[in-house]
Parts: C-alpha cells; structure tokens; sequence
C-alpha cells in the first residue's frame, strides 16, 4: 500500500499499487486502471478480487481507499464533497504522473469518477461508472443509504447514527467500521447534493468511452435512453443487486473489460446491454 498528502497538513490518501505483468511479447501493458469504492467502502473490499479477475489482468491496478475511507486519512477540516474527492484522486494520479487512465468507479465512488472525468479531462481516457447516482436527491429516512445517512444532523449522525448503521448493517458494517464517521457522513450529504453541474450532465457531456453497469436488483436507474442518446453505453447484469461484484463477479468483470476495450462513444445507436 501506497500513500500521497492530499491536504496542506500533510493528511495521506493510500491506495493498492498493483503491477502489470510484462507481456510475453515485451510490448506495453496499456494505461492504469483505477478503482474507486463506494460509501462507507474500502478499495480492496469493492475491487481486492476484481482487478485480478482473468477478465482484467495485465494492467497496473491502483485501487484507492478515498479520504476518511478505510486506510486514508481523515481529516475533520477536509469537506468530503464529490468535488474534495475527486481532488484528492487527481492528486494520487498526478504524483504517480498518471494520465489517460482507465476509470472505474462504484456507487459513490462512480459519481467521484464522473467528476474526476469532467474536471481533469487530460486524467481519464475511458470511464466505467457502476451502479452511480446521476441526480441530487432529497435527504430521506426510507431512501437511498446516503439519504438516509444525510437526513439526520450531523450532531445524532455522530451521536447515534453511525453506531446504530454499523449495528443494523451486518454486510455493510465490515467496511463501514474502518471509515471514520465524520467523514461518512460528509460524503452521504456530498453524494445526494450532488456536483455542479449535476453528474448526469456531466457525464452525457464527456467525449471519452462511457459505460453505465447496473443491476437488474440494483439502484433503479433512470433514463436510460438518454443516456445511450449521448452515446453512454448502459449495460445490465443479470441477477445482480447493487453489489455486482459481489454477486455476479464474472459477469461484472466480463462487462468492465469490454466496456473498457471500446475505442469510441458509439453516438449513432442505441447501446444498451444485457450479462448474463
């Protein structure tokens, strides 16, 4: 495991550096991928067995652990926005002096990678964002976990909510406890609030190879005919809930590869898809 300050004071955002292994051939291995968890997630709970699939060796690997998250650090001033976020990778990719990546990115983690994408065009060659949320959303008791994470204050989320998520959670708590509350917390108001402007808007914007994966149990997405109309490719996994790679890890990696062997946008046609 790696680390790079991603604050004035020093704070260190760490990541999984793993190497390709030099082709046969001796040509190059291609660009970096890198990997972005999601809320309350660590980068090797969400990808530690997806970029070694056999679906996607052979690249340099960088899988992230996002401030506040897992083993980075977590600093009280730092503000948790998908925009502090996204600084905070760029900082990763530019000391690894890093361009043209691959991007994959997961939940919020997708949305972080949609901002990465449109805010340092020169970072990211190809983006895959997995089962992201596009759109501000209210803060709700009955919504989304960031919702309902974001509809307390900050005061009970600190006081009750995070224990009382982490004890209710049986799945999620393994990760959830490595990340620091404060932070979670931030980052659940940071996803619902969304960017400016909006992810969706972003993302139908970018001239680079776009991929939405979900699953057919996942986050219900919405409009998916405009996004394939902006030439973003929706694909969807069979049997699958919002953790695809966990529940269907071949066919998501499988949907990762091709979506990153594509070469162009693919603005003439419908380009949505189905992994069984």
């Amino acid at each position: 495991m790696r680390a790079t300050p991603f604050t004035p004071h020093g704070d260190l955002i760490r990541w999984l550096d793993v190497p390709a292994a030099t082709p046969v051939d001796g040509s190059s291995a291609g660009p970096a991928r890198v990997y972005l968890h999601g809320l309350g997630g660590t980068g090797a709970a969400a990808f530690g067995d997806i970029a070694p699939h056999p679906a996607l060796v052979g690249r340099r690997s960088v899988i992230v652990d996002l401030p506040g998250h897992g083993h980075s650090d977590r600093p009280n001033d730092f503000g948790y926005t998908l925009e502090d976020h996204s600084r905070a990778v760029a900082v990763v990719l530019d000391a690894e002096g890093l361009q043209d990546i691959e991007l994959v990115g997961w939940s919020m983690g997708g949305s972080i990678a949609i901002v990465l994408a449109a805010s340092r065009p020169e970072l990211v060659a190809r983006l895959v964002v997995v089962e992201a949320n596009l759109d501000a959303l209210p803060p709700s008791p009955t919504g989304l976990g960031s919702q309902r994470i974001s509809f307390q204050t900050e005061a009970d989320w600190l006081a009750n909510g995070y224990a009382a998520l982490v004890a209710a959670n049986a799945a999620w708590a393994p990760t959830l406890r490595l990340c620091d509350a404060l932070a979670v917390y931030r980052s659940a108001v940071g996803t619902v609030t969304g960017s400016r402007p909006i992810m969706r808007e972003l993302l139908v914007g970018l001239p680079i190879p776009r991929t939405f994966i979900h699953g057919d149990r996942g986050e219900a997405l919405r409009d998916p005919e405009g996004l394939e109309a902006a030439g973003v490719r929706v694909v969807e996994i069979a049997d699958a809930g919002h953790a695809l790679m966990n529940d269907q890890p071949d066919a998501f990696a499988s949907a990762v590869a091709d979506a990153l062997a594509r070469l162009s946008p693919g603005r003439l046609m419908p380009t949505r898809a189905r992994r069984n």
